[in-house]
């Protein structure tokens, strides 16, 4: 799972390994070792209509209705997005790359422009 911050907009970009947990699961997270402290970001199902983020104690949770989770993971959807208050917050599937790059994009979805 990556995630992407700009002002006040949050994307998160999971890859197929990553949907099949969080499907199963109901969350994922991912975490970046600071030294002194630990950032966390997490994606959580909940039973709320639209998508929302909390940020507390060095951790942001995404939340997904569920209804969305399911339609996300049983269908050819990329995502969703939702602007709450002044945040924008986005979650969709992590396509593969147009270009060379050296990331490693083995578990990403295939690119819908690409060919072949």
């Amino acid at each position: 799972m990556k995630i992407r911050i700009k002002g006040n907009s949050l994307r998160y970009r999971l890859t197929k390994s990553d949907v099949d947990k969080f499907s199963a699961n109901g969350y994922i997270e991912e975490t970046t070792d600071f030294g002194v402290q630990t950032f966390t970001y997490a994606l959580q199902k909940n039973r709320l209509n639209n998508l929302s983020a909390m940020f507390e104690k060095n951790k942001i949770t995404l939340f997904m209705p569920e209804f969305m989770a399911v339609e996300w993971v049983e269908t050819e959807s990329v995502g969703f997005e939702y602007q709450y208050n002044s945040l924008y917050l986005l979650v969709e599937k992590d396509f593969k790359y147009l270009d060379n790059v050296a990331e490693d994009q083995s578990d990403n979805y295939p690119n819908p422009l690409g060919t072949g």
